[in-house]
């Protein structure tokens, strides 16, 4: 059974939507909306490995979501640390625009740390949900050690905390060496801004520093994609001559001539009730997609759709099911 890594940061939400008369939803996010979009999406023999730390106050909620999720068997490595868990105040000002105040103290992983933990996977996610979730050091040494598939939601690399803990957008240092650390990178419109004001010459930057494919949300808008030349997504049956579940990192073989290929999905148009961790679903669809051998524009497709159904549940309960189409539509109390 091929076994999928997740790092990220479990977090406490409060989410306050737009009209003021609503009461906040509270309750799990973070990676908790990753986690369920793997959930659903990941082909069926794939095993879901959280690597996750998790602080002592909410250790036993914790576990009870993991404990939810079908795809998550008995060897997760949720760590717990001696700190208060993270906890997010999301206030949105429109469908696309909110302020993040954080809090809390859970640690980034050191390599020592995460190193022993990754070698019996066959892929790895990692999602910048905190953005102290490793630093570049640590990314680097899993670029150079680990042999499978990596991807990166650099999304919260981009927040700094300069008071109080509210976030704010601001560049990354050394963007290009945070890039080659992973295969596949996904940022959203606002972030990409910040690496580049050009955005033929991020995606030029970007296959030239050897990620296989750079994914940008739009939000209501959809996603655009650029693939390397070459890149066809995993196909782990072709593959299986390779190390541990063989799931290789390179390129499935392309007859077709190599170029750079780039397209825009657009994103069905809804109404969206919150908005929150679109993002994360649609980097789970994507990666499961890719996994189970899409070409990226099929996979991107299916990623948006996964993100579009996210926007029409309030709060990450009952995410996956959803996701499955295992509800037949959403709950009444979710459209309040």
């Amino acid at each position: 059974m091929p076994k999928l890594g997740v790092v990220g940061s479990l977090v406490w939400d409060v989410i306050y939507g737009r009209d003021p008369a609503s009461p906040p939803i509270e309750e799990w996010g973070g990676i908790a909306y990753a986690l369920a979009g793997f959930d659903a999406a990941l082909p069926s023999e794939w095993e879901i490995v959280p690597l996750i730390k998790v602080g002592s106050d909410l250790r036993d909620q914790a576990a009870a979501l993991l404990r939810s999720l079908e795809h998550v068997g008995p060897g997760g490595r949720c760590v717990e640390v001696p700190v208060p868990n993270n906890r997010v105040v999301l206030r949105y000002q429109s469908a696309e625009r909110r302020c993040e105040r954080m809090s809390g103290g859970v640690p980034g992983w050191t390599w020592s740390e995460l190193g022993p933990m990754v070698r019996d996977l066959d892929a790895v996610y990692v999602n910048f949900i905190s953005g102290f979730e490793m630093e570049l050091g640590t990314a680097r040494a899993l670029r150079q050690a680990f042999p499978g598939p990596l991807y990166g939601d650099l999304h919260s690399l981009f927040l700094g905390m300069p008071q109080h803990g509210i976030r704010v957008l601001q560049p990354i240092t050394e963007p290009l060496e945070w890039l080659r650390c992973f295969d596949i990178a996904q940022m959203n419109e606002d972030e990409m801004r910040q690496l580049w004001p050009d955005p033929m010459a991020l995606a030029a930057a970007t296959v030239g520093a050897g990620v296989s494919m750079l994914v940008v949300t739009l939000g209501p808008r959809g996603a655009v994609y650029v693939a390397a030349p070459g890149f066809e997504g995993w196909n782990r049956e072709a593959e299986k001559a390779g190390a541990a579940g063989g799931v290789r990192r390179h390129a499935s073989a392309s007859s077709a001539p190599l170029a750079v290929r780039t397209e825009l999905i657009p994103a069905p148009a809804i109404e969206a009730v919150d908005p929150t961790g679109c993002g994360d679903v649609f980097g789970a669809g994507l990666f499961s997609r890719l996994l189970a051998g899409d070409r990226p524009e099929v996979a991107t497709r299916e990623a948006t759709r996964l993100a579009t159904r996210n926007a029409q549940l309030r709060g990450a309960g009952d995410l996956a099911r959803l996701l499955r189409g295992e509800l037949a539509r959403v709950p009444a109390e979710s459209r309040a």
